[in-house]
Protein backbone atom coordinates (compact mmCIF):
# COMPACT_ATOMS: atom_id res chain seq x y z
CA UNK A 1 0.00 0.00 0.00
CA UNK A 2 1.39 3.53 -0.95
CA UNK A 3 1.23 6.02 2.10
CA UNK A 4 0.51 9.83 1.25
CA UNK A 5 3.67 11.90 1.31
CA UNK A 6 3.09 14.59 4.42
CA UNK A 7 4.66 17.80 4.80
CA UNK A 8 5.38 19.07 8.05
CA UNK A 9 6.28 22.79 8.51
CA UNK A 10 8.01 24.09 11.45
CA UNK A 11 6.20 26.96 12.84
CA UNK A 12 6.73 28.76 15.91
CA UNK A 13 3.65 31.04 17.77
CA UNK A 14 3.99 34.18 16.44
CA UNK A 15 4.23 36.47 19.06
CA UNK A 16 6.64 39.61 19.80
CA UNK A 17 9.71 38.76 21.32
CA UNK A 18 9.36 35.16 20.99
CA UNK A 19 9.78 34.68 16.72
CA UNK A 20 12.68 36.13 14.20
CA UNK A 21 14.83 37.47 17.18
CA UNK A 22 17.67 38.03 14.95
CA UNK A 23 15.38 39.87 12.26
CA UNK A 24 13.75 41.70 15.49
CA UNK A 25 17.10 43.09 15.84
CA UNK A 26 17.16 44.68 12.48
CA UNK A 27 13.64 45.80 11.84
CA UNK A 28 12.14 45.58 15.18
CA UNK A 29 10.03 43.15 17.22
CA UNK A 30 6.66 43.81 15.94
CA UNK A 31 7.58 44.08 12.20
CA UNK A 32 9.66 40.91 12.82
CA UNK A 33 6.55 38.99 14.62
CA UNK A 34 4.04 40.82 11.64
CA UNK A 35 6.69 39.92 8.83
CA UNK A 36 6.50 35.94 10.06
CA UNK A 37 3.03 35.69 10.55
CA UNK A 38 1.93 37.06 7.15
CA UNK A 39 4.91 34.78 5.73
CA UNK A 40 3.42 31.92 7.73
CA UNK A 41 -0.36 32.64 5.94
CA UNK A 42 0.75 32.76 2.88
CA UNK A 43 2.75 29.91 2.84
CA UNK A 44 -0.27 27.86 4.31
CA UNK A 45 -2.51 29.15 1.43
CA UNK A 46 -0.17 28.31 -1.33
CA UNK A 47 0.61 25.08 0.34
CA UNK A 48 -2.30 23.08 2.22
CA UNK A 49 -4.73 23.33 -0.12
CA UNK A 50 -2.47 21.08 -2.63
CA UNK A 51 -4.08 17.45 -2.75
CA UNK A 52 -0.63 15.41 -3.65
CA UNK A 53 0.30 15.55 0.54
CA UNK A 54 -1.23 16.28 3.57
CA UNK A 55 0.35 18.82 5.96
CA UNK A 56 0.42 18.86 9.38
CA UNK A 57 2.50 21.91 11.76
CA UNK A 58 4.92 20.81 14.15
CA UNK A 59 4.76 24.01 16.56
CA UNK A 60 6.74 25.74 19.37
CA UNK A 61 5.89 26.34 22.13
CA UNK A 62 4.55 23.15 23.09
CA UNK A 63 1.26 24.62 24.62
CA UNK A 64 1.08 26.99 21.23
CA UNK A 65 -0.35 23.30 19.45
CA UNK A 66 -3.49 24.39 20.55
CA UNK A 67 -3.29 28.40 19.77
CA UNK A 68 -6.49 29.68 17.36
CA UNK A 69 -3.53 31.58 15.39
CA UNK A 70 -3.38 28.34 13.44
CA UNK A 71 -5.68 27.04 10.39
CA UNK A 72 -8.08 24.60 12.26
CA UNK A 73 -8.21 22.07 9.54
CA UNK A 74 -4.31 21.64 9.91
CA UNK A 75 -2.91 19.13 12.32
CA UNK A 76 -0.72 20.25 14.52
CA UNK A 77 1.98 18.36 16.67
CA UNK A 78 4.69 19.90 19.42
CA UNK A 79 7.95 20.27 18.72
CA UNK A 80 9.42 19.45 22.17
CA UNK A 81 12.62 19.61 23.45
CA UNK A 82 16.19 19.57 22.22
CA UNK A 83 18.08 21.67 19.20
CA UNK A 84 17.11 22.15 16.45
CA UNK A 85 17.92 18.64 15.09
CA UNK A 86 16.37 16.89 17.18
CA UNK A 87 13.08 18.45 17.31
CA UNK A 88 13.57 18.65 13.09
CA UNK A 89 14.17 14.76 13.46
CA UNK A 90 11.56 13.95 16.03
CA UNK A 91 9.07 15.69 13.39
CA UNK A 92 10.06 13.92 10.32
CA UNK A 93 9.89 10.07 12.45
CA UNK A 94 6.16 11.09 14.03
CA UNK A 95 4.72 11.40 10.24
CA UNK A 96 5.90 8.13 8.76
CA UNK A 97 6.05 6.05 7.37
CA UNK A 98 5.42 7.30 3.86
CA UNK A 99 7.56 10.00 2.62
CA UNK A 100 7.40 13.01 4.49
CA UNK A 101 9.36 16.47 4.01
CA UNK A 102 9.97 18.96 6.25
CA UNK A 103 10.41 22.80 5.74
CA UNK A 104 10.11 25.60 8.03
CA UNK A 105 7.79 28.30 8.18
CA UNK A 106 9.99 31.48 6.99
CA UNK A 107 10.81 30.45 3.60
CA UNK A 108 8.96 33.01 1.60
CA UNK A 109 9.27 31.54 -2.20
CA UNK A 110 8.51 27.69 -1.76
CA UNK A 111 5.96 26.73 -3.71
CA UNK A 112 3.85 23.77 -4.51
CA UNK A 113 6.27 22.91 -6.94
CA UNK A 114 9.71 23.17 -4.87
CA UNK A 115 7.63 20.57 -2.62
CA UNK A 116 6.61 18.30 -5.67
CA UNK A 117 10.23 17.59 -6.63
CA UNK A 118 11.51 17.07 -3.18
CA UNK A 119 9.17 14.27 -3.06
CA UNK A 120 9.61 12.75 -6.45
CA UNK A 121 13.34 12.87 -5.61
CA UNK A 122 12.41 10.28 -2.50
CA UNK A 123 11.51 8.45 -5.40
CA UNK A 124 15.14 7.24 -5.65
CA UNK A 125 16.64 8.45 -2.42
CA UNK A 126 16.35 7.96 0.82
CA UNK A 127 17.22 11.80 1.93
CA UNK A 128 16.46 14.68 0.39
CA UNK A 129 17.82 17.95 0.64
CA UNK A 130 16.36 21.63 -0.59
CA UNK A 131 19.93 23.67 -0.13
CA UNK A 132 20.49 27.41 1.46
CA UNK A 133 22.18 29.98 0.44
CA UNK A 134 23.94 30.59 3.58
CA UNK A 135 25.68 26.80 3.74
CA UNK A 136 22.47 25.51 5.62
CA UNK A 137 18.75 23.77 4.30
CA UNK A 138 15.58 25.15 3.81
CA UNK A 139 14.35 21.52 3.21
CA UNK A 140 14.87 18.20 4.79
CA UNK A 141 13.01 14.78 3.35
CA UNK A 142 12.99 11.28 4.01
CA UNK A 143 11.44 8.30 2.13
CA UNK A 144 11.17 6.51 5.34
CA UNK A 145 11.98 5.47 8.43
CA UNK A 146 14.82 3.62 7.58
CA UNK A 147 16.72 6.80 6.49
CA UNK A 148 16.58 8.28 10.03
CA UNK A 149 19.76 6.46 10.66
CA UNK A 150 21.04 6.65 14.25
CA UNK A 151 23.30 10.15 14.59
CA UNK A 152 21.13 11.63 11.99
CA UNK A 153 21.49 15.34 12.67
CA UNK A 154 23.77 14.79 15.61
CA UNK A 155 26.70 16.86 16.33
CA UNK A 156 25.40 19.51 13.79
CA UNK A 157 26.78 23.04 13.95
CA UNK A 158 23.29 24.81 13.19
CA UNK A 159 23.20 28.91 11.62
CA UNK A 160 26.62 27.95 10.36
CA UNK A 161 28.44 28.31 7.13
CA UNK A 162 28.87 24.33 7.39
CA UNK A 163 25.23 22.95 8.41
CA UNK A 164 24.52 21.10 5.64
CA UNK A 165 27.68 19.46 5.03
CA UNK A 166 27.65 18.33 8.97
CA UNK A 167 23.99 17.27 8.05
CA UNK A 168 24.73 15.34 4.96
CA UNK A 169 27.64 14.08 6.69
CA UNK A 170 25.67 12.41 9.39
CA UNK A 171 23.56 10.38 6.96
CA UNK A 172 23.47 7.47 5.32
CA UNK A 173 21.66 5.91 2.28
CA UNK A 174 20.96 7.91 -1.06
CA UNK A 175 20.48 11.15 -0.87
CA UNK A 176 18.91 13.60 -3.54
CA UNK A 177 19.02 17.80 -3.49
CA UNK A 178 16.57 20.33 -5.10
CA UNK A 179 16.48 23.70 -5.84
CA UNK A 180 18.24 26.60 -3.32
CA UNK A 181 16.52 28.84 -1.30
CA UNK A 182 16.86 31.20 0.96
CA UNK A 183 14.93 31.40 4.66
CA UNK A 184 14.90 34.85 6.43
CA UNK A 185 17.21 35.19 9.57
CA UNK A 186 18.50 39.29 9.48
CA UNK A 187 17.10 42.11 8.25
CA UNK A 188 20.06 41.93 5.29
CA UNK A 189 17.86 38.86 4.27
CA UNK A 190 14.37 40.65 4.40
CA UNK A 191 16.07 43.27 1.86
CA UNK A 192 16.59 40.55 -0.46
CA UNK A 193 13.69 39.10 -0.66
CA UNK A 194 10.88 41.54 -0.11
CA UNK A 195 7.64 41.48 1.53
CA UNK A 196 5.66 38.35 1.84
CA UNK A 197 3.67 37.35 -0.84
Amino acid sequence: MRHRPTLIIMVKEPRPGRVKTRLAAGIGTIPATWWFRHTVRGLLRRLDRDPRWKTVLSVAPNPAVVARCWPAQIPRIPQGAGDLGARMLRALAANGPGPRVLIGGDIPDVRPAHIARAFRALGTAELVFGPAGDGGFWLVGARNDLALNAGFMENIRWSHAETLNDTVKSATGRIAFVDTLDDVDTAADIARVGAPP
